[in-house]
């Protein structure tokens, strides 16, 4: 008798936020499996920080949202029990010291690695003994990563990281995040502007523009689903007969945008090469009209 399969970490139907008249979240649905790191990816405005919301219980909402087999507003406390979460500006007590912010988290959750936590901090040359406004910026924001990521969490969300570390910093982080954190048994949801720093890590792809999905959709199926191709100036007009939903220059040439194309009618057009993560967002976004 086969099992049944696992249902979603993050299922969300219909999901919608509203400020006054503003309509941040506009009937959104997806899903998130277990194991994967997701990229919600969005500009200024679009509804990422709304969704972040919802989904860790901070705020109410329309719609249907289950989270870890939870209701997340009407549940956050047992839901925190299993989540954690790094902000994109984390507060700590100026006066607290490094290994007295490791005590504090170790005495309130009860899945706090406080070992895992020494460990990871062992790395950046913080002391334990100095005091949280004797650190830079930077030094800041790396030990709030150690306390979050020394939780034994199934979800761990992860909102714009790495903002005032410098790019050796960022680089330890996420390649911590891979090798010593993450494994089956947890997802990573993750949002962050710096798009071409996270998209070899990624597994999955949520675009979200003006509180709708654009996108959504697994690294793999990118490259099934997707082909750029550089064309000259004399195919364009051919290529453009193909349909493509958008274009932009590149040295000469133009950068044609397809979806579901026949890869050996754009092979006679010029390169072809599946877009970047980075590439396809902005692709998707612009929509720029094709002449």
């Amino acid at each position: 008798m086969s099992s049944s399969p696992t249902p979603p970490l993050i299922r969300a139907t219909g999901l919608t936020k509203r400020y006054g008249s503003q309509l941040a979240l506009d009937h959104v649905d997806f899903a998130v499996e277990t194991g994967r790191i997701v990229g919600l990816i969005g500009p200024n405005g679009a509804g990422k920080t709304s969704a972040l919301r919802a989904i860790l219980g901070l705020a109410t909402y329309e719609g249907e949202l289950e989270v870890l087999g939870r209701e997340p507003f009407g549940a956050r406390a047992a839901l925190m029990n299993e989540a954690s979460f790094i902000a994109d500006v984390a507060v700590l007590p100026p006066w607290l010291r490094v290994d007295q912010a490791i005590d504090f988290v170790a005495g309130v959750h009860p899945r706090f690695r406080r070992e895992r936590a020494r460990a990871l901090l062992a790395k950046t040359q913080i002391a334990g003994k100095r005091r949280i406004r004797e650190l830079s910026k930077g030094m800041k924001t790396l030990v709030h990563l150690a306390l979050t990521m020394a939780i034994d969490a199934r979800l761990l969300v992860l909102d714009e990281p790495t903002l005032g570390l410098d790019i050796l910093a960022r680089r330890g982080f996420y390649d911590a995040l891979v090798n010593d954190y993450m494994d089956a048994t947890r997802t990573i949801l993750i949002t962050t502007h710096q798009v071409e720093e996270v998209e070899n890590l990624l597994t999955d792809v949520l675009f979200i523009d003006r509180g709708r999905i654009v996108l959504d959709c697994s690294l793999d199926d990118i490259a099934a689903r997707y082909a750029a191709v550089e064309v000259a100036d004399d195919g364009l007009a051919a290529a453009r007969a193909e349909q493509p939903f958008h274009e932009r220059p590149m040295l000469g040439k133009k950068v044609l945008y397809f979806e579901r194309p026949n890869l050996d009618k754009l092979a006679t057009f010029g390169e072809v090469h599946t877009p970047s993560v980075s590439d396809l967002f902005v692709a998707k976004l612009s929509r720029e009209s094709v002449a």
